[in-house]
């Protein structure tokens, strides 16, 4: 996952909205969001080379994403997937403050990631770039890329501001909020000056490739784009949209769920239901 925008608290109807883009090599294989037979309780795609997931969601209600830290090539440390980050947290059953004290003692040993997780009440930033660290993510708009929570970079300020918008324009009272918005700032191909541009040790040409919010490319570029919404009533709604190279739509599907009890409570299961997928 390399662009995270996280509405935590913000919305009246809806504690939690996340909108997100995974960007990898188009060679390494990946599995569509779904339920995973080994861990029934989540639902999110899979690398099925690391084993792990970028971004995923539980019928408990604990959600988990995952960038990585951009790092000029060859310095980056640790040896463990950062996927499984995502999926360790979507596994268990800590609160997001105490799985991040725990994983401060061990955080060294994964490659350079940012990670945020939420479970009822909580919400938490993660990182171990440049040391371990955690904090707690207030109410508010949040949003990451590939450097850290404070990194205001162009694509970071462009789809907090787009998802800012379409959340301050949505009528609680109309239900579920259109999802095309949030679709589409994560469709934003628009490049950062130069002048804006981050300098992250990748040169300029690749600083420049990687600037938009959703990347074009034939080897590298946008495999998936992600919204999440979660309402106060326990109802959560997750839709994935799938590229190929050069952006090529894959397919989608659109996962629907009621918690078994109300966001910001113990939660033991929900019921689920695919309400539509592709390929």
């Amino acid at each position: 996952m390399c662009l995270i925008v996280l509405a935590w608290q913000q919305h009246p109807a809806w504690p939690l909205v996340l909108a997100a883009n995974r960007d990898e090599f188009h060679a390494r294989p990946s599995a569509p969001l779904g339920w995973w037979e080994d861990a029934p309780e989540v639902l999110a795609g899979r690398d099925l080379e690391g084993g792990g997931t970028w971004l995923g969601f539980t019928r408990s209600g604990r959600m988990a994403a995952v960038t990585n830290v951009r790092l000029p090539s060859g310095a980056e440390r640790g040896q463990l997937s950062r996927g499984w980050l995502t999926r360790d947290f979507l596994r268990g059953d800590q609160s997001p403050v105490v799985h991040a004290e725990a994983l401060l003692r061990r955080a060294a040993d994964y490659r350079p990631f940012n990670l945020v997780l939420c479970a009822g009440r909580e919400a938490v930033y993660v990182t171990n770039h440049p040391a371990p660290a955690w904090q707690r993510l207030e109410p508010g708009l949040h949003a990451l890329s590939n450097g850290a929570l404070t990194a205001d970079w162009p694509k970071v300020r462009r789809a907090r501001s787009a998802l800012g918008a379409w959340l301050a324009a949505d009528d609680p009272a109309a239900g579920s909020p259109p999802l095309e918005p949030p679709f589409a700032l994560l469709a934003d191909e628009a490049r950062a000056a130069d002048a804006d541009l981050p300098q992250t040790g990748v040169g300029l040409e690749l600083e420049r490739f990687l600037s938009p919010v959703a990347i074009r490319g034939e080897r590298y570029g946008t495999r998936a784009s992600t919204v999440l919404l979660l309402s106060r009533e326990g109802h959560a709604t997750m839709v994935e949209q799938r590229f190929g190279p050069e952006l090529a739509p894959l397919g989608a599907s659109k996962y629907e769920l009621s918690l078994t009890v109300m966001p910001g409570h113990e939660a033991a299961s929900a019921s689920g239901r695919e309400a539509g997928s592709g390929p």
